[in-house]
């Protein structure tokens, strides 16, 4: 039996429109769990362990802005936390892709709900000899929103085989914690692209080259058309 694993995050809401967080992403990781990624995993654990971080769990946007238990963290360690990651990503050549959707151009959370059911259910069909081999597919989500929720039942259910869901807790699932990271590493890509970045995200990352070259370009090798 062949299985793969879509481990999927989001960043923004169908709440309540705020400009200065115009888009709502949707991030998925999948796995094939005939491939390996144990030694790869032990590694990173050995790695955040000497940063101080044993069996943390990770999430970018606070590191990035400093915020909850990172918020008197040096900026050299929270720089090194999310590089161990993308070190990760790198060893194991994890596949992605992220939708997105701009709320600016979306009247209502029914249009934007519309828009990405639109976008995940294209790309399926697309991309649909990529996931036709594996006898089961096997949802990790956290059930963060309802909308979202309701999209994957009416989309996933619909269009693949034998298709399992199952809640997650973030800390338990470092590819969770994968998916949170380049969900955050694409709403930044975002706000570079509208020349939006803050300062405090620029200085993290060393301005948009330094994002460019540490992070966007390697993450669009792994990018899953």
């Amino acid at each position: 039996m062949k299985e793969i694993s879509i481990f999927i995050d989001e960043s923004g809401d169908f709440g309540k429109f705020n400009h200065r967080s115009p888009y709502y992403i949707v991030t998925m990781i999948f796995h094939n769990q005939e491939s390996d990624i144990s030694t790869a995993l032990e590694s990173l654990e050995q790695e955040l362990s000497y940063l101080g971080y044993p069996n943390h769990c990770l999430h970018a946007g606070p590191i990035v802005r400093m915020e909850y238990e990172f918020k008197n963290e040096d900026i050299v360690i929270r720089r090194k936390l999310l590089m161990k990651l993308m070190g990760f990503i790198r060893k194991v050549k994890i596949k992605h892709k992220s939708f997105y959707v701009d709320r600016r151009h979306a009247e209502d959370i029914t249009e934007a709900t519309m828009q990405l059911s639109k976008q995940i259910d294209t790309w399926i069909k697309n991309n649909y000899e990529f996931l036709l081999p594996y006898d089961t597919v096997k949802i990790y989500y956290d059930n963060g929103q309802v909308e979202l929720s309701r999209i994957l039942g009416s989309v996933l259910n619909v269009l693949l085989p034998s298709v399992e869901t199952k809640k997650v807790i973030p800390s338990d699932y470092r590819l969770f914690q994968v998916a949170d990271f380049i969900c955050t590493m694409k709403l930044t890509e975002l706000k570079m692209n509208d020349h939006n970045m803050s300062t405090q995200e620029k200085r993290f990352f060393g301005g948009e080259n330094g994002f460019r070259k540490n992070y966007i370009k390697d993450l669009k090798k792994y990018e899953l058309a």
